[in-house]
């Protein structure tokens, strides 16, 4: 446990630093999920929901919480999926 004042107020931070980069981490992996699943059915929802996952994995990816290389193949991969779909 940490001592000093300002030792407990970055562990303070931290938790809550953690708290918040879970649930958007979360939200990505869901968005994706469900942007997948509304390809593979070629759905008609499908490209407005592969669009707000590719908006979730840029936001994700600028805040630091996925490396830009992996966000960038993720969008490459479901583009590429939504087109080979339709």
């Amino acid at each position: 446990m940490a001592n000093h004042p300002s030792a407990r107020k970055r562990a303070r931070q931290n938790k809550k630093r953690h708290a918040a980069n879970v649930q958007i981490k979360s939200a990505v992996k869901s968005s994706l999920k469900k942007a997948r699943r509304l390809v593979e059915e070629t759905s008609k929802d499908a490209a407005a929901q592969v669009r707000l996952a590719e908006s979730a994995i840029k936001r994700a990816a600028s805040k630091g919480l996925v490396p830009k290389r992996r966000a960038s193949r993720q969008i490459s991969r479901l583009a590429k999926a939504l087109t080979r779909a339709k």
